[in-house]
């Protein structure tokens, strides 16, 4: 008998969905899945931002919660388009799920994400 975790299924077709309607290629949803599936705290902050729409910060990786992330990747956004302004054609369901990619991989080898980081002037201000 196999029991499956419907959460894992329900996250995994979600995962696509905005993923896809984001425009990410299929690649990259399957290596963020890879890490998130393997990772409960990380998977549970993806199943409560599917649920909440909101990021819980429960876990957090040499100090940086998924919200810091979030606004890192968010301050980069702005500054390479050179828009300065929250508008609407960034993508913010793109950016949450390069922030669960980040968090995922500063797990693993968080020095050279700390790196980068520390040298945003605007970190110091979250």
């Amino acid at each position: 008998m196999i029991i499956l975790d419907a959460r894992y299924v329900k996250a995994y077709e979600a995962l696509h969905q905005i993923g896809a309607a984001a425009g990410f290629e299929q690649e990259y949803l399957e290596e963020l899945w890879s890490e998130l599936a393997p990772d409960h705290e990380l998977f549970g902050e993806f199943v409560y931002y599917l649920e909440h729409h909101s990021l819980f910060d429960g876990i957090r990786c040499s100090g940086y919660s998924l919200t810091d992330l979030y606004f890192y990747l968010f301050r980069r956004y702005e500054v390479s388009h050179d828009i300065g302004k929250n508008f609407a054609d960034c993508d913010k369901e793109a950016l949450v799920l390069e922030s669960f990619m980040m968090m995922a991989k500063m797990k693993k080898d968080p020095d050279p994400y700390i790196r980068r980081l520390e040298k945003d002037p605007g970190m110091d201000l979250l």
